[in-house]
C-alpha cells in the first residue's frame, strides 16, 4: 500500500501494474469514534485526541502519505429517516420487478432507524436491521405465498413491532 501512496502504483500477486496516479482514495474508521460524541471536548480537543489515536495505532511512514484527515459529526435523526429511505428504496425497486408493492410508514421508518442507529458505529448497523426486520421477512412471504404478484402491503409500527398489512 505505500508503494500505491509514494509512486503512484501498485502491483498486484501476479506482477501487474496498477495505475493509482489519479486516483482520490478514501479510506474510513471508527477509531475515535467514542472521541467524536464526547460533548464536553472542543473541536481542537477532540481533533487532538483523534490524532493522538491514530498516532498509537499507525506508523507514522502511514499516517505520513494520508494528505487530509477528515472528522465526521454524528448522524442526526433526519439523517437516518434519509438513509432509512434510501435503503427501502432499493428494496421497493426489486419487490415492484416482482408487482409488488411497499409502502412504509412514518412511524415504522423511525422505528427501523431507532433500532439501527448506533452511535459509535454509525448507520452501518442500519442495513443489517432493515435485512432482519423487513427483507427477510418480506422474502418469507413471498416464499410461503403469503405475498403474491399485484399485493400492496404497508408495513406500519403497532404495539412497538413492525407489521406487514395487506390493502
Amino acid at each position: 500500500m505505500l508503494q500505491m501512496f509514494d509512486d503512484g502504483r501498485l502491483t498486484d500477486g501476479q506482477g501487474r501494474l496498477v495505475d493509482f496516479k489519479n486516483t482520490v482514495i478514501i479510506m474510513t474508521s471508527n477509531l475515535g469514534s467514542d472521541v467524536i460524541l464526547n460533548e464536553t471536548l472542543s473541536e481542537i480537543q477532540k481533533k487532538d485526541e483523534i490524532n493522538r489515536a491514530l498516532k498509537e495505532k499507525f506508523k507514522p511512514e502511514f499516517l505520513n502519505r494520508i494528505d487530509e484527515i477528515i472528522m465526521f459529526k454524528a448522524l442526526t435523526r433526519e439523517e437516518l429517516t434519509h438513509i432509512v429511505d434510501i435503503q427501502t428504496n432499493s428494496l421497493k425497486k426489486r419487490l415492484l420487478e416482482q408487482d409488488i408493492e411497499l409502502e412504509i410508514s412514518d412511524i415504522a421508518k423511525d422505528y427501523l432507524a431507532d433500532e439501527g442507529y448506533e452511535p459509535l458505529y454509525g448507520a452501518r448497523p442500519l442495513k443489517r436491521v432493515i435485512r432482519q426486520l423487513v427483507e427477510i421477512p418480506m422474502s418469507m412471504k413471498i416464499l410461503e405465498g403469503n405475498l403474491v404478484k399485484g399485493d400492496k402491503i404497508l408495513l406500519d409500527l403497532k404495539d412497538n413491532r413492525l407489521n406487514f398489512i395487506k390493502r
